[in-house]
This record gives structure tokens, sequence and C-alpha cells, in this order.
């Protein structure tokens, strides 16, 4: 079966369950059982300068939460949760018009691929043959190349979850894109959980060898943009370790304690309390206590002001912790924010950068006949 009709057949195995129209629930806020209504509903957003269609989906799950993802780099636009008041409000940094997303950005909210973080030397050998990728961040490969995945445009389709309003994004990346070897047929799919938890579910499979390590760049600020930089948000990361790097921040191969530096989150602290001893604030790959396979929590943040609470669940073994250092009020966001420095946080759930040139590290070759499997949730909860 060619690459094509292979990808077509399990798009129609993924997308089989009709659309997610609209199924009452019953929530409970405040004490008292409010019937209301989960749904998912599909918008015109637009074309690429291509004239390609882009299409937003608008999640709404049985408490009011919302969740709102494009096709066009399967991106998270908005996510609205509540706060200790029972209010609703945005808690990623998104952008206001399609026209915006087609410039340049700082990936906010995308799905990327092939490969994400850096890739030293935009190269790597696999099976005895060497690939050369884009040099997009200085002398490296940065995020899948020039036009990774959040460059492109998915195909979208809302399909019945019991957990609470959901939508699949599919994409075929052929053999040869940005570099990368083999047609990789690559399926996303987010659910807004009725227990206020954004959940992402990762699947691929490939007809030859290929690198595979995909993230979702949510750019979190548990206060809403409006309340400007995340400093004050408290943040638990449960690992005992992370990866060196070099001044390009590509990782040595060594592995270091956290304890004793100001990467240590063992135990929650302001993400402002020791920022100031790093360069330049976190760019972080952390490795998990958990060693990934598993569904485990792998971070807590809390904002003391709203009272929301975010939780971070993966089965990856790793996680990015950045706080948008490079922010300088150049991008007017939602609700006519100017983005500033550390004006939010990325927790990027990931297998470990440069790993295809770091033998020592986990392996991300996806084989034929193998599957590539992701599991990643953002859970949502408030302290009093």
């Amino acid at each position: 079966m060619n690459p094509q009709k292979a990808f077509m057949l399990s798009t129609i195995i993924a997308f089989a369950a009709s659309s997610v129209a609209g199924a009452a629930q019953t929530a409970e806020i405040k004490g008292e059982k409010t019937a209301m209504t989960s749904k998912v509903e599909k918008l015109d957003w637009g074309k690429t300068k291509e004239g390609e269609s882009v299409d937003l989906y608008v999640l709404t799950n049985a408490n009011g939460a919302v969740a709102k993802i494009m096709t066009y780099g399967a991106i998270l636009t908005e996510l609205h949760m509540p706060d200790r008041n029972g209010q609703l409000d945005d808690v990623v940094l998104g952008l206001p018009s399609l026209e915006r997303y087609l410039g340049n950005h700082p990936a906010l909210g995308s799905t990327i691929g092939r490969v994400t973080n850096r890739i030293g030397g935009a190269r790597f050998t696999l099976d005895g043959v060497e690939y050369k990728l884009a040099a997009n961040s200085g002398r490296n490969s940065i995020h899948g190349g020039v036009k990774g995945f959040h460059r492109v445009v998915w195909k979208g389709k809302p399909i019945e979850s019991a957990d609470g309003p959901a939508v699949a994004m599919s994409y075929l990346s052929r053999d040869g894109e940005e570099g990368y070897p083999g047609n990789l047929s690559v399926v996303v799919v987010f659910t807004l959980t009725n227990k206020n938890e954004f959940k992402i579910e990762y699947t691929a499979t490939t007809d030859k060898p290929t690198p595979v390590n995909l993230t979702n760049h949510s750019y979190f600020n548990l206060g809403g943009p409006r309340s400007g930089p995340i400093l004050d948000h408290e943040l638990m990361i449960d690992a005992d370790s992370y990866l060196v790097t070099d001044d390009e921040l590509i990782p040595t191969g060594e592995i270091a304690p956290v304890k004793g530096t100001p990467l240590d989150f063992t135990t929650p602290h302001a993400i402002g309390a020791r920022i100031g001893q790093t360069k330049n604030g976190y760019d972080h790959h952390y490795v998990l206590n958990s060693g990934g396979g598993k569904l485990a929590l792998g971070a807590r943040a809390y904002d003391p002001k709203s009272g929301r609470v975010m939780e971070m669940w993966t089965t990856e073994p790793g996680v990015q912790l950045y706080t948008a250092n490079g922010f300088n009020g150049k991008f007017i966001g939602n609700y006519g924010v100017a983005y500033q420095k550390h004006h939010g946080f990325c927790l990027e759930c990931q297998h470990a950068p440069d790993s295809v040139n770091k033998p020592q590290f986990p392996s991300i070759i996806l084989r034929p006949g193998q599957t590539y499997r992701q599991t990643t949730v953002y859970a949502f909860s408030v302290r009093r």
C-alpha cells in the first residue's frame, strides 16, 4: 500500500466516530447541579497566503471552559479556565487573527515537529546515511525547520469522546520534507475534558526510519494575559536532574543534579525567586523522575492571585521549561496585550534535545511497523 493510501486509511479509522455536536452533560458548580452542553463548533478562520482554508475549532465542556484550536499549525489559540471565584479567563498566550500567525511568532500554542527543540549542527546520521536540515537557529536546527508542523495546514474533524469535546488533527509529512526521511502520518487529538483538563494525544507512523519528537509549545499565564509576567507563579517540577548545554543550548551529554542550582524546582517556589541567577531566564530540559512510558505527574504551577492550579501529566521522559526570555513587547497578542519578557512559561513535554546525535539519550527513531504514541495532560483546578 502506498503512503498516501495508508495515510487515508489511518485517518478514516481515526475519524470513524461522528461529530460531538452537543451531548448534554451535568456539572456541579458551587454546590448546585447545572445542566450544560458540551460541544464542538467549527468556524472559518481565513486562508493562508497560498489559498488554503483554515478552520478554528471551538471546544466547550460541560463546565463552560473553552479551548480554541486552529488547523494552521494545529495551534491552541485560547484556553479559558475558571479562577477561584469561578470567573473564566484565557490562560495561554495567543494572537487575534490568522494573519498574525502567518507572520513570525514564537511558536505560540503550536504543535511542533517532526522534531522539537534543537538538533546540533542541523544534521544527523541514521543507519549510515547523513541527513542535512535547515539551520534556522544559528548553525543548528530547531522546531522542525523553516516550515515545521506549526507552519502547515492540518485536517481537522470533531470526534466523539466520553471525556468531553474533542477534535482530531491529521497531517502527512512527506518523505524529504525539511530534510527528514520517510512519509510520516501524524494524528493529534485535543480533548477538553469535563474535568477541566486539556488533553493532547499524539500518534504517528512512518514508512522509513525517521526521528520523531513532538510537543505542544503553549505559553501559559494562569493569571490571564492581562495580568503581566509570571514571575510570581509557584512552580514544582518533579525532576532531580537536567541536561547541561553549551552556549548554543545544545546538550553536552552530561546529566547533572538540580540540587544546589537555580534550576531546582523539586519543591514549589516562585519562578522569579532565582531567575536572576540564570543567564537570561529558564530554557532548560528537565529529566523527569517518572522516566516516561506511563502517564505521570511532571509539574505543578500555581498562581496565588487567581487561585488557578495547573498540573502537567505526561508519558514523556522530559520537559523543557521556557520562560519567554526573548519577549520584548513586539508581539501584540489577544486583548491588545503586548507580550513582555517572562509574560508566559512553557512546559514542553518531549524527549531530550539533540537525541539523534546523542546515543546515550533515549532514542527518538521511529521505524516502519512501530507507532509513536505520546499523551500530555494539562489539568486545571483552583486553590481557595
